[in-house]
């Protein structure tokens, strides 16, 4: 050491040990109170941008992956009433094959086919989701659904608008047994039709024309239903494989390793003791020159 009395330089320099030994103990203890590495963009400044922006992504993914599962639940709903009606049509062919038979009472016939129709108007009428009809009043910009981290990444869900017609249209059925608001043309012709069923096995059997065209509109709607869920399928198991690796990502960005922390945070505790001492050492030795003066 120096003689001087005015500047201990050795004290000091123990002082700045001292002082980055706190500094990184704390920093460790900070770490294993948080579990997290990063607590401040000063810790890793490009590993916290990167982080974040990883982060957003799977919010997003989670969100886009709420979507797809909506998606699916609407589908399936629509599915099980238009396999209801596709069900109504077939009894409906049914009485119209019985129709054929002269030991039948077509008037009786005529009146179960305008009992099946009223139900297929209410199928269409009523079938809602979260409030939304999904068998008529649609429009083809109706069901789009964000089904990726991008907002350009959707899916619109068609499934009404058909080769043979659409499920869904502009014009109104009213009749005195029901009211359908903006049925497709398919369904309105056929719906009309069995609205006013003659009585006789003749007027009965030129059903069977309508019902044709309309039944195509509804096989063609559950197919491309079926298509649609497929779809969403693979969209959601990519979702939950991209969710998982990204969240792998931030966590080895963001999260602290708890075994190497409390290492570094008991090796700080050991130094500020030992460094508080030598500083405490270190700073006493001027005392020794006062043995100059005896």
């Amino acid at each position: 050491m120096g003689f001087g009395i005015n500047s201990n330089i050795d004290a000091l320099r123990a002082y700045n040990a001292l002082a980055t030994v706190n500094a990184s103990t704390t920093k460790a203890q900070l770490r294993l109170a948080t579990g997290k590495r990063i607590n401040s963009v000063a810790d890793d400044t490009s590993g916290y941008a990167v982080g974040k922006s990883l982060d957003q992504k799977v919010q997003l993914m989670q969100s886009a992956q709420r979507n797809v599962g909506s998606a699916q639940d609407m589908l399936s709903t629509a599915e099980s009433q238009l396999t209801s009606v596709k069900d109504l049509i077939t009894s409906i062919k049914a009485k119209i094959a019985d129709s054929s038979n002269p030991a039948t009472d077509s008037s009786k016939i005529s009146g179960d086919i305008k009992a099946l129709a009223t139900e297929i108007a209410n199928i269409f009428s009523t079938t809602k989701f979260n409030d939304t009809k999904l068998l008529s009043s649609l429009s083809s910009s109706q069901f789009n659904f964000q089904t990726g981290a991008d907002s350009t990444d959707k899916l619109s869900l068609d499934y009404f608008n058909n080769a043979s017609g659409s499920l869904s249209g502009a014009a109104t059925l009213s009749t005195s047994a029901f009211t359908v608001e903006a049925v497709g043309t398919a369904g309105y012709t056929a719906l009309t039709q069995l609205a006013s069923a003659g009585t006789t096995a003749e007027a009965i059997g030129s059903l069977a024309a309508y019902i044709a065209t309309f039944e195509n509109t509804v096989d063609e709607s559950i197919s491309k239903i079926g298509n649609y869920e497929q779809r969403l399928t693979i969209k959601n198991d990519f979702l939950t494989a991209a969710i998982a690796n990204s969240s792998a990502s931030v966590s080895r960005l963001f999260d602290a390793d708890v075994a190497k922390e409390q290492l570094n945070a008991t090796k700080g505790q050991i130094m500020q003791q030992v460094a508080t001492s030598m500083l405490s050492q270190l700073n006493s030795q001027p005392q020794n020159l006062l043995a100059l003066f005896r």
